[in-house]
């Protein structure tokens, strides 16, 4: 696969987490509404919605990049939670947040340069 495509593909597929971590902001909104409220059928719809738009971008993307590259992207949505815990919530963020945060990130990073290099090895053998 060409560079410039996959770099699309894992763009597409962060913005499809970043929607997937909101939706996780709109199940806390609705749990925050009294039941059976305007509110809360509006954030649960909400919810149902973006689930199914993220599972369509995520189907088509493990079409698109290895399993293991899009699983691994996966975990930034930890990162998105605490981002959007802070901003929508008031939660305190920690040290061992932040450092769980760096942890996630590098790990990705690891995992898609490792396919990136795969990748290129596999295209230099053939």
């Amino acid at each position: 696969m060409k560079a410039k495509k996959k770099y699309l593909y894992l763009v597409i597929l962060h913005v499809g987490f970043v929607m997937f971590s909101l939706i996780a902001v709109c199940a806390k909104t609705a749990a925050l509404k009294e039941f059976m409220s305007p509110g809360f059928f509006l954030f649960y719809g909400l919810v149902i919605l973006g689930l199914f738009i993220y599972a369509l971008v995520w189907q088509q993307m493990l079409k698109r990049l290895p399993l293991v590259t899009a699983y691994a992207n996966k975990a930034v949505t930890v990162v998105w939670g605490i981002i959007w815990g802070y901003l929508f919530f008031d939660e305190g963020v920690t040290a061992n947040m932040i450092i769980g945060a760096v942890i996630v990130i590098v790990g990705v990073l690891i995992v898609v340069k490792a396919d990136a290099t795969k990748e290129t090895d596999k295209e230099v053998q053939v």
